[in-house]
């Protein structure tokens, strides 16, 4: 298919993929990509602190953001459905949507939750707080801009 510059909601670029499922294979990967990297000594920081789950785990991605197993499982995961999701324009648009609400209730969550609680059993802290704010209003705003004339799920 050919790119149609108009901004027609039903256009496709020369890939023959819509924008949305352009947007999403890029935030899927990008998820995928940082899941891989939570398990790379050096890109993870304090690596030998690494735990399965919860506040102890003392890693820290790109030296920052706190990771475990756990959360490196989960960022994985949601990158391999969110390229799953993206084969379809609607499944695109839903992923960059339904993700960005998850990542809306995380960020209230991790404002809510005491740091070094078992409720932060993911983990959290402040720096991944805020990128989840981020990610939602990023995702939610690529889903409902670029998803324009799609329906919001298939019946």
């Amino acid at each position: 298919m050919t790119s149609n510059p108009t901004g027609d909601p039903g256009s496709t670029t020369r890939t023959g993929r819509h924008p949305v499922q352009l947007a999403a294979i890029v935030v899927a990967a990008v998820f995928l990509l940082v899941g891989i990297l939570g398990f790379i000594p050096g890109i993870t920081t304090n690596y030998d602190q690494l735990s399965f789950a919860g506040h102890g785990s003392g890693a820290l991605l790109l030296g920052v953001f706190a990771v475990s197993i756990l959360h490196n499982l989960v960022h994985a995961a949601f990158g391999v459905a969110g390229l799953a999701l993206a084969r379809t324009a609607t499944g695109a648009k839903n992923f960059l949507i339904w993700g960005g609400a998850v990542y809306a209730v995380l960020w209230i969550y991790g404002l809510l939750i005491d740091h070094d609680s078992a409720a932060n059993f993911v983990p959290v802290n402040t720096a991944d707080n805020w990128l989840h704010l981020v990610l939602a209003i990023g995702m939610i705003g690529l889903g409902v801009l670029l998803g324009r004339g799609l329906p919001a799920r298939r019946h």
